[in-house]
């Protein structure tokens, strides 16, 4: 092929244009993979950290609860005290578990009403329109 484009025939040109667009979306498609890798990377190691911040929030809890009884343990015994903190924490996770249920019930099912009445609007639209 001749080096000088305005020296080439339309075909040389066409097929030089052909192989250089090729060129270009390879290379596209390799930066965009190794953008993709790069990023999987860091939102692996920030799901790490997260899920590692979420089990010492745990610890940090369980200390909290253990601190409640033994501050309740001054004036009941141990065991009473235990059980009143094992109760509380039972009624709050059945008050959460309840509200976890209520707002799972109210997004089911998964399907966007909204939409899907706006959709059959359109095309209720679309057929008179037809008809006429």
């Amino acid at each position: 092929m001749p080096s000088d484009p305005h020296s080439a025939t339309t075909g040389e040109l066409v097929t030089r244009l052909s192989s250089q667009l090729s060129d270009l979306v390879r290379a596209e498609l390799q930066l965009a993979k190794a953008e993709l890798a790069e990023k999987g990377k860091r939102a692996g190691v920030g799901a790490g950290l997260a899920g590692a911040a979420g089990v010492l929030a745990l610890y940090g809890l369980g200390a909290i609860i253990a601190a409640v009884i033994a501050a309740l343990s001054l004036f009941l015994p141990v065991w009473a005290a235990a059980l009143i903190v094992a109760i509380l924490i039972f009624i709050v996770a059945g008050v959460l578990g309840l509200l976890g249920k209520n707002q799972i019930q109210r997004a089911t099912p998964p399907v966007p009403e909204n939409t899907v009445e706006s959709v059959k609007r359109d095309v209720a639209t679309v057929q008179e329109r037809i008809k006429r």
